[in-house]
């Protein structure tokens, strides 16, 4: 037998631990002294507390210990809790990779913005002709979907010159699910429509807009800086804004290098 002391050296694991171990019925002495109180456990006890060390070292809570120590002969039942465990601390490591993410985005960011300025201009968008797509998508991040429903076209596109490529959001709030998108791509000469690219006239329209150069990750900043100066200035929003991607993902492989015009049509 040994003294708590003596398995607490052995063991690696505090007196004040295996006391609390005791107290929740994780692990309970062999023996106890009556009249001191004294804790003593067997040699073979080291197995066990190497166990219990073990499993939290994986992120069981001690309460899961109480439960596995249970079935822990039994090797399905024990493999099943790895296997719940292996997965969640997988989803727990992509969580935090994205975070990470996000976290050396908004540093990059930063340190940019330190040299940035958006400059807010009021233009007029003339009557264009383009092939459209317009429908409901999953979420924001899917609006390639549409883009690539160009090809549904039997005759090639013929680019116009300028070629306004854009994407209007045409909720009239943000949505997780279920958003709307019209993508255009401005063209020369005539086609017929397929079952999701319709050609059309899209009308001149007044917008203050700001041309952002680099990542996405900007967008939000610009359009609060765009609402701002619509604001301030006297104008009102008066339709979905648009996004015109003059250098895009098409072009470049290099955040970097995106060009994209944050536009709001205005009154």
């Amino acid at each position: 037998m040994l003294k708590i002391g003596d398995f607490s050296k052995l063991s690696r694991v505090s007196v004040r631990m295996l006391r609390h171990y005791d107290d929740i019925g994780l692990l309970k002495p062999a023996q106890t002294d009556a009249f001191t109180g004294y804790r003593y456990y067997r040699e073979e006890q080291l197995l066990v507390i190497g166990r219990i060390t073990a499993l939290k070292d994986m992120g069981f809570s001690l309460a899961d210990i109480v439960r596995i120590l249970e079935i822990y002969e039994d090797r399905d039942q024990l493999d099943a809790f790895l296997q719940t465990r292996e997965e969640e601390l997988t989803r727990l490591s992509k969580e935090t990779e994205y975070r990470l993410t996000l976290l050396e985005t908004a540093r990059n960011r930063l340190r940019k913005e330190q040299h940035m300025n958006y400059d807010v201009t009021v233009r007029t968008i003339p009557e264009r002709y383009a092939a459209t797509v317009r429908m409901v998508v999953p979420r924001y991040e899917d609006e390639g979907m549409l883009w690539a429903m160009m090809a549904e076209c039997k005759t090639p596109l013929v680019p116009a010159e300028p070629c306004l490529a854009a994407a209007t959001f045409l909720d009239q709030e943000y949505k997780e699910e279920n958003v709307e998108i019209m993508v255009s791509m401005t063209v020369r000469g005539s086609y017929e429509d397929t079952e999701h690219v319709k050609f059309k006239t899209l009308p001149a329209v007044k917008v203050a807009s700001c041309v952002i150069k680099g990542s996405y990750a900007q967008m939000g900043a610009a359009t609060a800086a765009v609402a701002s100066w619509i604001s301030g200035n006297g104008y009102q929003i008066a339709g979905p804004m648009f996004n015109i991607y003059h250098v895009s993902p098409h072009e470049t492989q290099n955040p970097d290098e995106y060009v994209t015009e944050l536009c709001f049509p205005i009154e």
